[in-house]
């Protein structure tokens, strides 16, 4: 399968995609999302792979961003668009295998929500994190009010937001913004050693529990704690759970098959 702006490549149970715009420092267009939501499905259809991982082209930028060029040109009608830039990364949040994002340079604007809506994120020290939206009159819409906020806290969200600030990784990590901060040559071997502790896991347990943190925590608790009951209660009848228990009986490493 062809792309243009982005690369999609496998390696083992890994499945990649890079935004190749470097020469705009893998600013986001329209092309682009609707080749990311054409990898996902690839990937995801593919049982070979287990975990997603996003990065940018390049050692300067995961994703500087939406074009500019594209932006100025959006109406009010767009904004509503089911394949909008949100609409995208909510299907990246809730794809049923795990995203981590490899935020290699400059994550701003929609690069840093893209960011987000992975389940794990993990930087170079060369990274910087930002949403520079109101600069333009507009605000962070492709889940940057809220995915922030959520892990951050209202507070740095807001200055943030409102500021327009950009911070740097170790700032990043400090409020919770990203798992784990690494020199740009360790970066690729510390994502993969995150994404093979997530392979050695039952797969079905991996889906469901992204499900009952996604979910869950947009209900009242007593909501999300059925949420988990019922979750739990589909893993304990899976063939999946009585090879993980017997294993660990039998001091062996589990053979998991998803089922």
């Amino acid at each position: 399968m062809g792309f243009e702006k982005i690369e999609v490549k496998t390696s083992g149970k890994l499945g990649y995609i890079t935004i190749n715009r470097p020469e705009v420092r893998n600013a986001l267009n329209r092309e682009t999302l609707e080749e990311i939501v054409v990898a996902i499905e690839s990937l995801t259809k593919n049982k070979e792979v287990g975990c997603i991982i996003f990065t940018g082209k390049g050692e300067k930028s995961f994703a500087a961003g939406a074009d500019i060029k594209q932006l100025r040109e959006k109406t009010a009608l767009e904004a509503l668009n089911p394949f909008s830039m949100q609409g995208v990364y909510d299907i990246i949040e809730n794809c049923e295998k795990p995203t981590i994002a490899m935020v290699n340079g400059f994550a701003l604007g929609g690069g840093c929500e893209l960011a987000m809506a992975c389940d794990i994120r993990v930087a170079s020290t060369n990274a910087k994190f930002g949403l520079p939206e109101l600069n333009l009159s507009i605000i962070p819409s492709a889940g940057g009010t809220q995915r922030l906020a959520r892990l951050v806290g209202k507070g740095k969200a807001l200055e943030m937001i409102l500021t327009g600030k950009m911070i740097s990784a170790n700032e990043a990590l400090t409020f919770g913004l990203v798992s784990e901060v690494v020199e740009f040559e360790e970066l690729n071997n510390t994502v993969k050693e995150y994404a093979n502790q997530i392979l050695n896991k039952g797969p079905l347990a991996v889906k469901l529990a992204k499900i009952a943190v996604n979910y869950g925590t947009e209900a009242d608790i007593k909501t999300g704690l059925l949420l988990e009951k019922l979750s739990q209660a589909v893993l304990f009848s899976s063939e999946d759970k009585n090879e993980g228990t017997q294993a660990f009986i039998e001091k062996r490493k589990p053979n998991f098959q998803g089922k």
